[in-house]
């Protein structure tokens, strides 16, 4: 009786990304928060950047928050998408509708993963200083989250 021939089993884990691009509409909050947290995790294993549709002003809040979990986001310079220096990105995970609009053109003929992360803003929230940093805690963690759960699936471990 012959041997039956098996289909070879299919992949069903991604390749870690080489590059990863974080994009929100200002490069004040969302994006550098991302991009800080995932150089915090994964040191020098990916290349990591962020990117605005606009360039804003850094954010006190923001920086705060960053600071309560030992990372300084106080040197972050806000850049847009077309102050990149190299626009080869694996993937570009995007934080805000409009980032993700931007994306999708600045990509259109690359081969490039584009991903969404619907992430409040923050700077949305009114009240006393103590609710406004509980905001930016909030998207901090989420953000934490879901780089450590999309980069540690991926081929490869974790922090």
């Amino acid at each position: 009786m012959p041997a039956q021939v098996q289909p070879a089993p299919v992949e069903t884990h991604r390749l870690r990304p080489q590059s990863v691009l974080f994009a929100c509409t200002l490069n004040t909050v969302r994006s550098p928060m991302a991009e800080a947290l995932a150089r915090h995790y994964f040191g020098r294993e990916i290349y990591f950047a962020s990117a605005g549709l606009k360039r804003g002003d850094p954010d006190g809040f923001a920086m705060a928050a960053m600071e309560e979990i030992g990372i300084d986001i106080t040197r972050h310079k806000p850049r847009t998408f077309e102050d990149l220096e190299d626009s080869n990105f694996d993937v570009i995970v995007t934080l805000s509708p409009e980032a993700h609009h931007r994306a999708l053109e600045f990509t259109r003929a690359m081969a490039v993963e584009v991903i969404y992360w619907p992430t409040p803003d923050p700077t949305a929230t009114q009240g006393s200083r103590e609710t406004m940093l509980e905001a930016y805690r909030a998207v901090r963690d989420r953000l934490a989250a879901r780089i450590n759960a999309f980069l540690s699936r991926a081929t490869g471990s974790g922090p």
